[in-house]
């Protein structure tokens, strides 16, 4: 039975999650799969996603992967990272698409007529580059992360939780907004903890040691 299984359905930054993943776990059995059966089997499971949510949400149905996708979600501990957030809501304004419909709420897209910096500045969308994450609430994938501490982003949607308890970070572009949410055994970012440098290898360490409890 491999610990965590790396869901591959054709999206997503795969083989960097994977690799650091090894990199804070060399003793786990770690695998990037596209077979339900093998991700049934991990213990824990991590949703990668880039690019667009509507080839996002495609790809996955292609895979024949959404079910167990969901039932992984519902059963053990879950991490996803960038449109494997995104794609956990209700929909999103990007296309625009159903999500998986796990956690309520919607994805929206940076409004342009709100992009204006603190200095009068225009900012661009995408969002890209290394944001301070404000810590909403303890949890334990936070563990040994100071809060405000930089990760890196690149997106132009983000989420907007109907329910505020699951928002547990939250980052500045220019206004506030949730990038990172967690629910029972789910965890999931905006930003790419594989790409985060330290902190991200921390976070990615966390989830390994992670029961699936806050």
């Amino acid at each position: 039975m491999p610990d965590i299984a790396v869901v591959d359905y054709g999206m997503g930054n795969i083989r960097s999650v994977a690799k650091a993943l090894v990199h804070v776990a060399p003793d786990r059995s770690i695998v990037v799969s596209a077979d339900p059966a093998t991700i049934r089997r991990a213990a824990r499971v991590v949703l990668p996603g880039q690019s667009a949510m509507p080839d996002c949400i495609r790809s996955l149905d292609a895979s024949g992967l959404r079910d167990v996708v969901l039932e992984a979600a519902a059963t053990r501990p879950f991490l996803g990272i960038c449109l494997g957030l995104q794609m956990l809501f209700d929909s999103s304004e990007e296309g625009p698409t159903r999500g998986l419909g796990i956690l309520p709420g919607r994805v929206v897209r940076f409004r342009d007529e709100n992009m204006v910096g603190p200095l009068g500045e225009r900012l661009k969308v995408p969002h890209m580059g290394w944001s301070p994450v404000r810590q909403a609430r303890p949890h334990a994938l936070w563990a040994g992360i100071p809060y405000g501490t930089r990760f890196y982003f690149a997106h132009s949607y983000h989420p907007q939780p109907d329910d505020p308890d699951v928002t547990v970070g939250t980052t500045d572009y220019p206004a506030a907004f949730t990038c990172a949410i967690a629910r029972a055994n789910i965890f999931a970012t905006q930003f790419h903890p594989e790409k985060s440098h330290r902190a991200g290898l921390q976070l990615l360490a966390n989830f390994v040691a992670w029961d699936g409890c806050s």
